[in-house]
């Protein structure tokens, strides 16, 4: 692992990480091989899905409803290849997702559900050298949970029937790491786990299996580029991050 910044917490600090993501396969295209080395490390890790991704696809035959449940199955295939057993899902509509105080609440809800140590999303900034992460959704849901990371969740006044009626208290996310933002501050050599985020990114069958062969030779040029950007050798493949300081 490399560390451009020396705010980053300590895995072995860790007890859990939630995943917020706008769509089924946005954590694996972005971050699956970093998961994986996680949940080897034996931290807990959950996915938390906005949308069931209903938009997608490329298949005309397949109804809306249909396409839904195809990807959240695929998901939950793509998280077991990273070691997530934990998916949970929103049901925003798919390519119309806001950042609402209803979006925030519900982000809210689960943070302080799974009482994550780290919190994983989209960056809510727009990537003009890379425009593909910066779909609206993505960035909507960046925004939502970056406001309910800080300071919805850990605020005892924020949302306060999630207490009274839930039973759900404050709590602090001490870390926020953002994903496909213009700004990156962190690398993750994942290497050693290039197969299993491949495998990952195959089981989301409607999304990936028209690329073929050409799946592995992307991700191969996207991951060597970070591993170059973050001074990693020749030859390594790396996730990158902008890692935020929440605590």
């Amino acid at each position: 692992m490399v560390e451009v910044v020396t705010t980053v917490l300590d895995d072995g600090e860790l007890r859990r990480i939630l995943v917020v993501m706008a769509h089924p396969d946005d954590v694996d295209f972005g971050a699956a091989g970093t998961v994986a080395g996680w949940t080897d490390r034996g931290i807990e890790v959950v996915y938390l899905m906005v949308t069931d991704g209903d938009a997608g696809g490329f298949d005309d035959g397949v109804t809306r409803a249909e396409m839904a449940a195809l990807r959240r199955d695929e998901q939950r295939a793509a998280a077991k290849c990273v070691g997530v057993s934990d998916v949970r899902w929103l049901g925003y509509p798919d390519g119309r997702v806001e950042a609402t105080l209803d979006l925030r609440r519900d982000i809210t809800r689960e943070i302080r559900r799974v009482r994550p140590d780290r919190v994983v999303m989209p960056s809510p900034e727009r990537n003009y050298e890379r425009i593909h992460p910066s779909h609206p959704d993505h960035r909507a849901v960046g925004s939502a949970a970056l406001d309910a990371v800080y300071p919805d969740a850990r605020n005892p006044y924020a949302f306060p029937e999630l207490l009274a009626d839930e039973g759900l208290e404050a709590w602090t996310a001490r870390e926020v790491w953002l994903s496909g933002g213009p700004a990156v501050n962190h690398y993750v050599d994942i290497t050693e786990r290039f197969d299993r985020k491949l495998n990952a990114l195959r089981a989301h069958a409607s999304q990936t299996a028209h690329m073929g062969d050409g799946l592995p030779t992307m991700l191969r040029g996207w991951l060597s580029a970070n591993a170059a950007a973050g001074g990693l050798p020749e030859g390594r493949l790396a996730e990158a991050f902008q890692v935020v300081n929440t605590a």
